[in-house]
């Protein structure tokens, strides 16, 4: 790659930061570190209607439990600053009036009232082509209609203004993008968007234009929303005369829901139950509080996992499990799909599944011990590991540990009635008394020694397996669950698993 690989993430802060948003800010990191580029962060507030407080602040602390760090931002400071928009402000005018001096671009007086009949009269007239744009722009109140000295007593006199950009007449193009391939693209269907706002603040195309180009952006990598604004940015590069040093693009197919069709939205993590943003959001507006993945019980790696495997695949291997270093060394753009990607959270739950099996029981023993101490249980750290070792084939979560195996803590004081029907027959307890007898001849109580003895009891006694340890687990756990049933029987030890079945007996 002959040009130094800079990249950028570019949100708005209008919110909490969507998955899709996530994705953008990954993809384009793990671009930038297989190239040794520098990965930027650029806040877009130009639309100030729209910004929520505590949204940037939010941005950069998703960014921060993800991994992802950034080269350069306000905060960490760069060469190409500041990295706001706001704070560019005056940069943005200078350009606008730019184009309108080089002819691509126009002064335009309009009013709100006026454009809203313009619109109505082209609907009516059942138009071809129903925007302000090559068709109309000439029967509109702009520079272009006006003439030099109309124009310029416009503006002294103060009249609200916004500056159009002059679309090309019947002009077509092709565009390469490196995920989808060559876009052909044709003016005459396009409108003369708006560049400056009357407000004195830039459109997202100006401002977006100006600054990849200022600071030196070589690859734009965004969600396919802005394809349809893709022709307008190019011809804004040729406008400036940046044709030469116009980035890169490539546009990230959609994020689809679950289930049926279309992008994924918050209503459907709301209607199905998983999260859609990676951390806890309370909106300052409506108040509304929501849950993201952090609270949800997922590790950071294995959510940037999953994220990285939602659109892009990693060529010839099944290898699903990757950590950041691996991904950064094997991301390519030529790997990304053009068709969305249907978001799955079962399958989010067995990659922190596959994180948290890999982690050493001693660190999963914190998180066991907290949780057990919300239960006003205490449990020293060696029960707790090895407890943890035990379950956690079972869990997906951390917080599932505690859930998965109080019955070593706690005895039941009921049974499950589904399992009860299942296995307690008539002559089951008079095995269970048996089995007590059995247990209190036991030299040692580990589970080797236990299984050895108790296996070769069943044989001899031609009972069947099932119908010996699956009431033997009822009756110690309350259902018919958790680990090797003899591993149970060790954690318990002889006295506490003597007494539960004892009791279990004369309860049942």
């Amino acid at each position: 790659m002959d040009r130094e690989v800079r990249v950028r993430f570019a949100p708005s802060p209008t919110g909490a930061l969507h998955l899709g948003g996530v994705r953008t800010a990954l993809f384009n990191y793990l671009f930038a570190r297989r190239h040794n580029g520098k990965f930027i962060l650029r806040i877009e507030d130009t639309d100030q209607t729209r910004f929520v407080p505590g949204a940037e602040d939010y941005i950069i602390r998703s960014l921060d439990w993800i991994g992802l760090d950034i080269d350069e931002s306000d905060l960490k400071g760069g060469d190409y600053g500041p990295y706001k928009q706001s704070n560019r402000k005056h940069l943005y005018a200078q350009y606008a009036e730019q184009l309108v001096k080089s002819g691509n671009a126009y002064y335009a007086f309009d009013t709100p009232d006026e454009l809203e009949a313009m619109r109505k009269k082209l609907e009516a007239e059942k138009a071809s082509i129903q925007c302000y744009g090559p068709a109309t722009r000439m029967t509109m109140k702009n520079s272009l209609t006006f003439g030099e000295e109309q124009t310029q007593l416009m503006l002294q006199a103060g009249k609200p203004y916004v500056i159009r950009f002059k679309m090309p007449e019947n002009e077509k193009f092709t565009i390469h993008d490196i995920i989808r391939g060559d876009i052909n693209a044709d003016t005459s269907v396009l409108d003369d968007k708006v560049l400056y706002k009357s407000d004195g603040m830039p459109t997202y195309h100006l401002a977006n234009i100006v600054d990849d180009h200022l600071m030196k952006i070589s690859h734009v990598i965004r969600g396919e929303e802005w394809l349809p604004s893709l022709p307008l940015h190019v011809l804004l590069y040729k406008a400036f005369g940046w044709q030469d040093t116009m980035p890169e693009f490539a546009h990230l197919p959609l994020i689809l829901k679950p289930d049926g069709k279309g992008k994924l939205s918050k209503r459907d993590g709301d209607r199905l139950g998983f999260p859609v943003f990676p951390l806890h959001w309370e909106d300052p507006k409506s108040g509304e509080v929501c849950k993201g993945y952090e609270e949800y019980g997922y590790f950071p790696e294995a959510f940037l996992n999953m994220m990285a495997l939602l659109g892009w695949n990693p060529g010839n291997t099944t290898q699903e499990i990757f950590s950041k270093e691996e991904l950064c060394k094997i991301f390519s753009l030529e790997h990304v799909n053009k068709s969305g990607s249907k978001f799955d959270p079962e399958k989010n739950k067995w990659f922190n599944k596959q994180y948290m099996e890999r982690l050493d029981n001693s660190v999963l023993a914190k998180y066991f011990i907290e949780d057990a101490a919300k239960d006003g249980v205490t449990v020293d750290a060696q029960k707790a590991e090895t407890i943890c070792g035990l379950v956690k084939d079972r869990c997906h979560f951390t917080h599932d540990l505690w859930k998965e195996s109080t019955y070593f803590f706690i005895a039941p004081t009921s049974y499950d009635e589904v399992n009860k029907k299942k296995f307690w027959k008539e002559d089951t307890p008079a095995i269970m008394r048996e089995v007590v007898d059995i247990l209190e001849q036991q030299p040692t109580f580990a589970a080797k020694t236990l299984e050895e003895n108790i296996t070769k009891w069943i044989k001899d006694k031609e009972l069947g397996m099932g119908k010996v340890l699956n009431p033997v687990r009822l009756l110690l756990c309350g259902a018919c669950k958790g680990p090797h049933i003899f591993d149970i029987l060790e954690n318990l030890g002889k006295d506490e698993s003597i007494s539960r079945i004892e009791k279990g007996i004369e309860v049942i």
